[in-house]
């Protein structure tokens, strides 16, 4: 284990236990909130960590806060830990300067009868406002229940508006997924592909469909009947992106470039190119989305659409810090956020073969 940094009990955070274990914060809030899925040896680093540095959540919330500590709830079910542990990071970061409290909740469940429940059980606790990621963003289930218990919410990258049944406060913080889809099809495009395969992300999360919707429309505006362009079905999550990769290249006429919908997928299809004895760029050309830390973890570090995951999770938390403190009680609705994203080109992206 990682030596212990030496801190005042008043003001040990999360991350700091996350350091002093060599584990991710997730991994310290599945160890505190009991989870199953978490290897032995690590919940007895992340333990002895909390020990040395005498971590306490509640004390770590009172030394932050000036008076009334606002609770705020953070609600995820993100597949991607890389995703989340910049999500994270944001988040904490926030509560740190703004002096409130952050709980953690994980929504598991596939349907919405699971996921209006762990809603319900959530809205139990003494959060004042929540912060929804994505994908649960798009939740109607979730956005209903914490409708009906009266609790502010403030969306991370959705991309569509709740239905009727959600908040009142349509608060969202996010990216424009269309047009990021599009710049990166339309540099495969420059570099001379005409065969691109796409990885899509989850098809329920509406994410999902704005990076498709933007990966057509560059390859009709270059002329491409979209058709032709080969498509497989990925979950956002490292292995799907492996079955994924392995139906495109699969293919008798494989594509010469892979855009993947997130990291996570994209370093999966370099693996997979890499067991076939595919060279990348050389033999084919594979993109991401998101720029978290996997983008540069694998080799070659990969060309990328930069999402300030971060700073999405800090604004959030201050757009909802707003309407809580009153700042917006007149009930003036604070207007979305729409943060701009950045095309990073690294190593693994190239002109097509031959």
């Amino acid at each position: 284990m990682a030596r212990a940094r030496r801190t005042s009990r008043d003001t040990v955070t999360i991350l700091d236990v996350a350091n002093a274990a060599g584990v991710s914060t997730m991994t310290v809030s599945r160890v505190m909130n009991g989870a199953p899925n978490v290897r032995e040896e690590t919940r007895a680093r992340v333990l002895e960590a909390i020990d040395q540095l005498n971590y306490s959540p509640n004390m770590a919330a009172r030394s932050l806060a000036a008076g009334h500590a606002t609770h705020i709830g953070l609600f995820y079910a993100n597949p991607s830990d890389a995703y989340l542990t910049q999500f994270l990071v944001g988040a904490l970061e926030g509560a740190r300067r703004a002096g409130c409290h952050l709980v953690l909740e994980v929504c598991e469940g596939e349907t919405a009868e699971t996921q209006a429940e762990a809603t319900r059980r959530f809205a139990q606790t003494n959060v004042e406002g929540v912060i929804l990621p994505p994908p649960i963003s798009e939740y109607d289930a979730v956005h209903a229940e914490l409708h009906a218990a009266g609790i502010p919410v403030v969306t991370v990258a959705r991309a569509r508006p709740p239905s009727e049944n959600g908040p009142v406060d349509k608060m969202n913080v996010g990216i424009d997924d269309h047009a990021a889809a599009f710049r990166m099809t339309q540099y495969l495009l420059g570099l001379g592909h005409k065969r691109i395969g796409l990885i899509r992300g989850h098809p329920r999360h509406m994410a999902s469909n704005e990076r498709h919707r933007g990966f057509v429309d560059a390859l009709v505006e270059a002329g491409i009947d979209p058709a032709t362009a080969p498509v497989e079905q990925g979950y956002f999550s490292y292995r799907s992106g492996i079955d994924a990769a392995e139906r495109l290249l699969d293919r008798a006429l494989r594509p010469t470039a892979i855009f993947a919908s997130n990291d996570d997928m994209a370093a999966a299809a370099i693996g997979v190119a890499h067991r076939r004895g595919l060279d990348v760029p050389g033999d084919i050309s594979i993109v991401g989305y998101d720029d978290t830390s996997l983008a540069t973890t694998v080799w070659p570090e990969l060309t990328t659409i930069r999402q300030p995951i971060a700073a999405m999770a800090e604004i959030a938390l201050d757009v909802l810090l707003h309407k809580l403190r009153g700042r917006h009680a007149n009930g003036a609705r604070l207007p979305a956020q729409l943060l701009d994203y950045e095309f990073i080109e690294r190593d693994s992206a190239g002109p097509p073969p031959g």
